[in-house]
């Protein structure tokens, strides 16, 4: 793809959904402006459920589901360092 075209192109949406309970549990305080700042880009709408009836998974690990996929990591940071990997995928 050439220049022009990369700078034109319509960057994808990337639709992030969370559990409120699974933020409770595993996001610490820290991080919370890293995500808010990931979580701000033009291309991302995410929203936050209070439960989505996945309690053994939400009791085990960070999540989102990500453009309708399951997304889990082994702790919150690792969870937005894949969630940042894969929006830059999808420039």
């Amino acid at each position: 793809m050439n220049f022009i075209s990369k700078l034109f192109a319509k960057e994808k949406k990337l639709t992030i959904d969370f559990c409120e309970k699974n933020l409770d549990r595993f996001l610490t305080e820290d991080l919370q402006n890293q995500y808010s700042n990931f979580l701000s880009k033009r291309n991302i709408e995410y929203k936050e459920y209070h439960c989505q009836s996945r309690c053994e998974d939400c009791k085990k690990s960070p999540y989102a589901i990500v453009n309708g996929e399951f997304m889990a990591a082994g702790d919150s940071l690792e969870l937005l360092k894949k969630l940042t990997h894969f929006q830059e995928d999808k420039k």
